[in-house]
């Protein structure tokens, strides 16, 4: 393996730059809890996320302490055999004929419908772009949609994939599962709350979700618990579908501190505003004299009326499957407010984990404490720069020089979330790279590399060969970091 840059355009060499690789101070140590980061890989931030103009900047190249499998101390890469879902033969509770999770011995499990321990280790947005080289590809390569949808199912669980997140083909997946020997466990969207602004008007499109006036949902409109009721019939389809993993109910809302500002300054006509001026009222503030601790304790109750709203319809028409939450992103994972309320309702929090290059060891332990779920990590991914024809202005995420790199990331990021114990899946965005060819994309989504297939649909041979590596022993490797750690 090539050296990773320590900056931009200077590749690490020399004694002083092997050193500089290989050594990890202490107090980086001590945050991270381990002193077997022995490899730094170069990686910079998307400045300006996902905007349109290709204008975005990068911040400068730095060297980030990276924990690979191969650095593993005592750790002896180990053959598990798997259940039909990808669940785990060796470790099994009592199953439910449904996916299921549950804390066992001190680790958080999803369980898969025959009780076999399971983690969902899946790609988002699992279908062939629609662009006129990406179809071209897949008639060449596959014939036609369900020879690719085959094929790709194969593709993923050979690279040690059990499953398909958001945004995925479900039409396909679901008929391609019903002829498979190891089907894939999938995830179904189902946007209450943008579709129900889809219905009443305001809301705007925005760079990676919905748009809201004043950055707030219409959660105290009338209507939209009758909305939530009709639009909850469609679960009817899925309900004895033991390869579905779950539900997600919307994508990144703003359910935010700042919520209770922006409901005051809605027209006094708007519900939201009503609803927010009756709740200011009755603890004797104005918009004047909130203070820090007024806006958590609202943003409690306006997460309490969302969640209980749907998971009452979800769960009426489809009482078998997982509620994952609502895909929470940016400064939501570190609202203890947020997560208590989301706890009763969900099976597994869903969080969009960006902007860090290792997961957060106190707020993936404070995640459980104060939700008492799991959490599942649903988006998350890093650029290359050696990727073709991609400027990678778009989007969230990291940039670094290779695929090797991307790949050496998703090793890291990985580890970090096992080590947790508290983490029952990951689904890493996406399946195929944006595509600049395509007209009108949304903005976050325009010409950056994160994929594990380009638009041609060939893979990505260095950053597969890591994600295969780790996937692959995902479940020896609870196994060393439950041996490595004290059971609580």
């Amino acid at each position: 393996m090539n050296a990773p840059l320590s900056r931009r355009g200077e590749a690490g060499g020399g004694v002083l730059a092997a050193l500089l690789l290989l050594t990890l101070t202490a107090a980086h140590a001590q945050q991270l809890d381990t002193t077997e980061y022995t490899l730094r890989v170069a990686a910079k931030k998307t400045i300006n996320n996902s905007t349109t103009d290709g204008k975005a900047g990068f911040s400068e190249y730095k060297s980030y302490p990276t924990r690979t499998i191969a650095q593993l101390r005592g750790f002896a890469p180990a053959t598990v055999k798997l259940s039909k879902y990808g669940g785990r033969l060796d470790r099994r509770t009592k199953a439910t004929g449904y996916f299921h999770v549950e804390k066992i011995a001190g680790r958080w499990w999803a369980v898969d419908p025959e009780g076999y321990y399971f983690l969902h280790n899946a790609p988002n947005d699992v279908q062939p772009g629609r662009s006129e080289r990406t179809q071209k590809a897949l008639k060449d390569k596959f014939g036609d949609r369900a020879g690719w949808m085959a094929g790709t199912r194969k593709f993923l669980i050979e690279n040690g994939f059990n499953g398909a997140g958001a945004w995925s083909a479900t039409k396909e997946i679901r008929e391609e599962n019903a002829r498979a020997d190891k089907p894939l466990a999938y995830t179904v969207n189902l946007d209450f709350m943008s579709k129900y602004g889809d219905k009443r008007g305001g809301t705007f499109v925005q760079p990676g979700h919905k748009g809201y006036p004043n950055d707030v949902i219409f959660v105290f409109d009338p209507g939209f618990e009758a909305f939530a009721e009709e639009h909850a019939k469609q679960l009817a389809q899925y309900r004895k579908d033991k390869n579905l993993f779950g539900y997600f109910s919307d994508n990144e809302m703003p359910l935010l501190r700042k919520n209770l500002d922006g409901y005051l300054k809605l027209p006094t006509t708007e519900p939201g505003y009503q609803a927010a001026k009756k709740w200011a009222d009755e603890q004797n503030i104005t918009l004047e004299t909130i203070t820090d601790q007024h806006r958590q304790d609202f943003l409690a109750f306006a997460a309490e009326r969302y969640f209980s709203i749907v998971a009452k319809a979800m769960k009426k028409y489809d009482p078998n499957h997982m509620y994952l939450g609502c895909r929470f992103h940016g400064a939501q994972r570190y609202y203890p407010e947020l997560m208590r309320v989301a706890g009763k309702y969900l099976d597994a929090v869903s969080i969009n984990y960006y902007n860090n290059w290792t997961p957060e060891p106190r707020w993936v332990r404070e995640w459980e404490e104060s939700a008492g779920k799991p959490f599942i990590v649903t988006e998350w991914y890093v650029k290359g720069e050696d990727a073709p024809g991609l400027a990678n202005t778009a989007g969230a995420g990291w940039v670094v020089k290779t695929q090797a790199d991307r790949g050496l990331f998703y090793q890291n990021f990985t580890l970090g979330l096992l080590e947790s114990k508290n983490c029952v899946g990951w689904h890493w965005f996406k399946y195929q790279d944006n595509d600049p060819t395509i007209v009108g994309a949304e903005p976050s989504n325009t010409n950056a590399n994160k994929g594990i297939v380009d638009n041609y649909l060939a893979p990505y041979t260095p950053l597969l060969d890591k994600m295969r590596e780790l996937n692959q022993q995902m479940y020896p490797l609870a196994d060393y970091f439950d041996k490595r750690q004290p059971k609580p």
